[in-house]
């Protein structure tokens, strides 16, 4: 059977190694050819003996999940649709700036936990990403933005930072997602810090607290609400995690964190949670953790049933907390001509929930009990 070396770690290669009578170095040097130069041809890892490098073309292969569709937006982002079989694709985001590029990288195809506001919630869930098709997104960007190419080190589209922050909740995948950070961090591999790299939950407090002791990189956790009672709306893991254990596991998380501080995500949406009173609100539920709030616009999609907060309510409910003594910075929004934004990803999700047919039985028995109200009336 053959293997697929892009997902393994340090460790299973040095296994793999060993399984074939190779010394430990061996597993450094697949490393460095597949991370750092990109490489899927075993036959130019010239520094390998030819009788390993005959063995590991009969015996692996290097494979990052099959691009489809590569779409660039006016502002520059770049968003990939990647093929991951079974009838699933998942989007990766690229998001240049002036001073750095990140990568934005999905975890599932789909996502189980169902938050009102985003489309990937919306698709339903399928599986989880292996660790080849986590970290084959960042090996995939690299080649497509020129960062092996010796003549283009300088180039400001190399990826500086990764969020774990596109399809699906990167903690549902936990083993996977820690292998594959572990990859990105990894000196021979590639070597990004680990203020560099960042996950995003919804708040699965026992995996926080896991990660906390196996990989700690920046957390950023997402918020959207002040109390449980529209969190439990917005954000429904708030009703096995609420809010106050949430903020502990953040206060647990930030003692081995390579930030002194969490950051909390917090998509205002019109009407629902973007009044000056919640704001208040907010500003009392966050106190007893050291944290930044990154404000995010909303970003619509279809069939999404809300709104984006209005410029002047977005800069009031940030000068509540800026003024209490809270670092509150907008997101600005990037790619959403090719629905590349924060929110909107969704990718192609063969959903093994049926979350669709259950939302249209949902309407439908809504539809009924109108209809009924209104004959009685």
């Amino acid at each position: 059977m053959t293997v697929n070396l892009l997902g393994y770690s340090r460790h299973e290669l040095i296994s793999c190694c060993a399984a074939w009578g190779e010394k430990p170095f061996r597993a450094k040097q697949l490393l460095r050819w597949m991370h750092q130069s990109g490489a899927s041809d075993f036959g130019v890892m010239t520094d390998i003996s030819k009788v390993l490098r005959e063995r590991l073309a009969a015996d692996a292969t290097i494979a990052g999940p099959t691009v489809v569709q590569d779409t660039v937006a006016g502002d520059g982002t770049r968003k990939w649709l990647m093929d991951v079989g079974t009838g699933n694709a998942i989007e990766t985001v690229f998001i240049p700036e002036t001073s750095r590029g990140t990568l934005c990288i999905s975890s599932q195809a789909g996502c189980a936990l169902e938050c009102s506001f985003c489309a990937t919630g919306r698709q339903g869930f399928n599986r989880n990403l292996g660790v080849a098709e986590i970290i084959g997104q960042l090996w995939w960007a690299n080649q497509c933005l020129g960062a092996y190419d010796i003549r283009n080190k300088d180039d400001p589209r190399a990826i500086s930072n990764v969020v774990m922050m596109g399809m699906g909740e990167p903690l549902a995948n936990f083993d996977n997602v820690v292998t594959a950070m572990q990859l990105m961090l990894d000196d021979d591999a590639y070597g990004l810090s680990r203020r560099r790299v960042t996950l995003s939950t919804s708040g699965l407090v026992p995996a926080m607290d896991r990660l906390r002791d196996a990989c700690p990189v920046a957390l950023a956790v997402s918020l959207h609400a002040p109390s449980d009672a529209l969190r439990d709306e917005l954000v429904p893991i708030n009703k096995k995690y609420p809010i106050r254990e949430l903020l502990a596991a953040c206060v647990r998380y930030i003692e081995k964190a390579p930030r002194d501080f969490v950051t909390f995500e917090y998509v205002l949406l019109e009407g629902v949670n973007d009044s000056v009173a919640q704001a208040h609100e907010l500003v009392e539920t966050v106190k007893s953790v050291p944290c930044k709030i990154n404000l995010i616009p909303f970003n619509p999609f279809p069939g999404s049933g809300y709104l984006r907060s209005k410029a002047e309510a977005v800069a009031r409910f940030r000068e509540v907390l800026n003024r209490a003594g809270l670092v509150a910075t907008t997101r600005k929004t990037r790619g959403d001509d090719i629905a590349a934004a924060c929110g909107q990803l969704a990718g192609q999700v063969k959903d093994k929930t049926h979350r669709a047919e259950r939302r249209l039985h949902a309407q439908a028995i809504r539809g009924n009990i109108l209809s009924e109200s209104e004959v009685v009336q």
